[in-house]
């Protein structure tokens, strides 16, 4: 199957719910998105305001995504279906994503998980990602370095 990466339009959004409420680890409900800001309004006024969403496909298929906040330059969000994973999307997601922020960023960041048992963490780790410190009980900041 050949994977594909594109920005992601208005018109996606319902689809990028869908892939967020379905991965295992992490989970959060559409109702716990929403309490945290994360809404389709929000979400629609990101894509529309700067090109910073993208989807992975296999076959024409969404199966995952990947969000930054430029400004920041945050890594704000990298998901894939659990049926898709281990097909090179997420590594896929986190190249376009590290070439949008590297663009106005020396340093970037992410902030996820912070137990060992999350596999986002030996993600990160394997693509060159530093943890750098605790941001609470749960999470970490990871930090990552522009090369050249």
């Amino acid at each position: 199957m050949t994977a594909t990466i594109r920005l992601a339009t208005c018109a996606d959004i319902d689809t990028l719910f869908d892939i967020r409420t379905s991965v295992i680890e992490n989970h959060l409900s559409r109702e716990q998105l929403d309490e945290l800001g994360i809404t389709a309004a929000a979400l629609q006024q990101a894509i529309e305001e700067s090109a910073c969403v993208w989807v992975a496909e296999l076959e024409g298929a969404a199966g995952g995504f990947a969000m930054v906040d430029a400004e920041a330059g945050e890594l704000f969000a990298l998901f894939v279906r659990p049926q898709c994973e281990g097909r090179g999307l997420g590594a896929l997601l986190l190249e376009a994503a590290e070439q949008a922020l590297f663009g106005n960023h020396e340093v970037i960041y992410l902030v996820t998980d912070g137990h060992e048992a999350v596999r986002a963490n030996g993600f990160y780790r394997r693509h060159g990602w530093a943890q750098v410190a605790k941001v609470d009980e749960r999470d970490v900041r990871y930090e990552k370095r522009r090369v050249g």
